[in-house]
């Protein structure tokens, strides 16, 4: 269940890791590729395992229950931070893992009153600035800014929550070139008979809340 890319400047990490099932799997794992090979046509891939430390109960649970679901990361200097989306709490918390190969603990740092689902990050380390995605339970979608963090401490900086005009709209993904536009999509979602919303891609200026 791929959820997530992100890269370094050596590497492009996928993160196999989509867990809103059962809440139960115990084959979570960021694959890595090496940008060389993968240009070369004859792709390197790691495997980066891991399982979240504090998880201890792996019995199933009811679809769309679980707060070890994860749809979010970024890669920072030596290390993976993972964004949960967590359905019960309406939080989000962050892991960090080694960007390492190997079977991993991740470990727990802090969690964030996010008040929604989180499914996608993109990161800008120049600015120290990162932007989540997310929408509610009722699919109002929105983007959440930490900016200002000093060192991986994300929730001690800045943080802002901004509420976006796209009704019933499952936001996924982002990303940023310039970092100041931005591009997101959203999933289909269709809730008869008054929702139809088609998957698409939407452009954001954030440059008046980023200053």
């Amino acid at each position: 269940d791929w959820e997530e890319i992100s890269q370094d400047s050596t590497h492009l990490y996928v993160g196999d890791f989509g867990n809103n099932y059962r809440g139960n799997r115990t084959d979570l794992q960021i694959l890595r590729i090496e940008k060389k090979s993968f240009l070369a046509h004859v792709p390197i891939i790691d495997t980066i395992a891991f399982q979240y430390k504090n998880q201890t109960d792996f019995s199933p649970q009811k679809s769309n229950t679980t707060n070890f679901d994860c749809e979010a990361f970024v890669v920072l200097q030596d290390s993976i931070y993972l964004f949960t989306k967590e359905w019960s709490t309406n939080k989000t918390s962050v892991y960090r893992l080694p960007k390492t190969p190997g079977n991993h603990l991740a470990q727990y740092k802090e969690s964030i009153n996010v008040q929604g689902l989180i499914t996608g990050a993109t990161l800008l380390p120049s600015q120290k600035e990162i932007v989540l995605t997310g929408y509610t339970k009722k699919y109002t979608a929105f983007l959440y800014l930490l900016y200002d963090y000093k060192n991986t401490s994300f929730s001690k900086g800045n943080k802002r929550k901004i509420n976006l005009k796209l009704p019933f709209h499952q936001i996924e993904g982002i990303t940023s070139q310039d970092g100041s536009t931005f591009n997101i999509t959203n999933e289909s979602t269709l809730k008869k008979p008054i929702v139809n919303t088609p998957p698409q891609i939407h452009q954001l200026d954030l440059k008046k809340y980023l200053k």
